[in-house]
């Protein structure tokens, strides 16, 4: 009688942790089909000052903390410091084709959209915060 009660509270607990993983995966699949429509904003490269600015996105499971150059108002460069990701390693090449193209707003890698959007986000982030210390 005692290993009946010990199996149905254990199937209990293994239905309950299903349900919740569930849950979960389907929130996180939503955050992240809504995190993949998600604008990347322009910024102008004449507002900043040479320097080096640090910018970081994160959403999980993916995760980019970079460095990015400005040179007479040029990006000259990246330095990807972090990139937490799954399968989105390719989408780093967005960092040589922001320089080349000068400008963040580029077209997602296929296969690695979120890394994609979350490597922008950084860029936009270190770009956007490189504007505002030239604020007065």
């Amino acid at each position: 009688m005692k290993v009946k009660k010990t199996l149905i509270i254990v199937a209990a607990v293994i239905a309950v942790l299903a349900v919740a993983a569930g849950i979960l995966k389907a929130e996180l699949d939503y955050n992240l089909r809504t995190f993949a429509r998600t604008i990347i904003h322009p910024v102008d490269l004449g507002q900043i000052a040479d320097g080096t600015y640090e910018g970081s996105f994160s959403i999980f499971p993916i995760s980019v903390k970079l460095k990015v150059t400005v040179q007479d108002h040029t990006i000259t460069g990246f330095d990807l410091l972090k990139h937490r990701n799954g399968q989105g390693k390719p989408a780093e090449v967005l960092l040589a084709e922001a320089v080349v193209k000068q400008k963040i707003d580029l077209d997602v890698i296929a296969g690695a959209t979120y890394s994609s959007k979350a490597i922008m986000k950084a860029m936009e982030n270190a770009l956007a915060a490189a504007v505002s210390k030239q604020a007065p």
